[in-house]
């Protein structure tokens, strides 16, 4: 477990730089879940990375053993703009969804929908984030057969509205408004986009 994290961290550090804070979360049965802070002042942006979820593999929750070594493994980037909110509240949140498939015992991938049922920082608009397609930002890191690479899962927090159309009308269908909408997916102020 802790080499698998030492080499996430490394491959954090490699595509992000170095982070300028961390914290610990640990919840009743779990394993203990950072997050880490990257800065990017130039291009005025904050990144926060879990790091721990990784350290299992993510089970079927059909599957009556869960393998302690195969499986889909993933961390969560969440990017904003940086001091245009007190988005730092946001290391809570961000660790109960890197918790989620150890506690409810999911498998966290691309098109999901997670909530943690309170705005992700103080006044956000957002209580739920849409999980997008890795590779952009952190690339996958592989390990050794027979584990699953690690996944960084970048995540778009959206709106109460958002998050009630896309359960009707898909992930592919709001990614898709947002881009024709022009849509600041990093502003932590934003609000819905239109969605008639």
């Amino acid at each position: 477990m802790g080499e698998v994290l030492a080499l996430v961290e490394a491959r954090l550090r490699t595509a992000l730089g170095e982070p300028d804070a961390r914290a610990a979360v640990t919840f009743l049965g779990t394993d203990r879940i950072e997050v880490l802070r990257f800065v990017d002042a130039e291009a005025g942006l904050v990144r926060y990375a879990t790091l721990g979820m990784s350290a299992a593999p993510m089970a079927d929750p059909t599957a009556a053993l869960a393998d302690p070594v195969k499986g889909p493994r993933a961390e969560l980037v969440l990017t904003v703009r940086l001091g245009r909110a007190d988005t730092d509240k946001v290391l809570r949140p961000l660790a109960v969804l890197a918790a989620t498939p150890q506690v409810e015992g999911v498998i966290v991938a691309p098109g999901a929908s997670l909530d943690v049922g309170e705005p992700l920082w103080p006044g956000a608009g957002f209580s739920s984030v849409l999980v997008a397609e890795p590779g952009g930002l952190v690339e996958d890191l592989e390990l050794d057969a027979p584990m699953d690479p690690v996944r960084f899962l970048p995540l778009l927090p959206m709106t109460p509205n958002e998050a009630a159309w896309k359960r009707v009308h898909g992930a592919q269908a709001l990614e898709e408004r947002w881009l024709a909408k022009g849509t600041d997916l990093r502003d932590p102020l934003r609000g819905s986009v239109a969605l008639d």
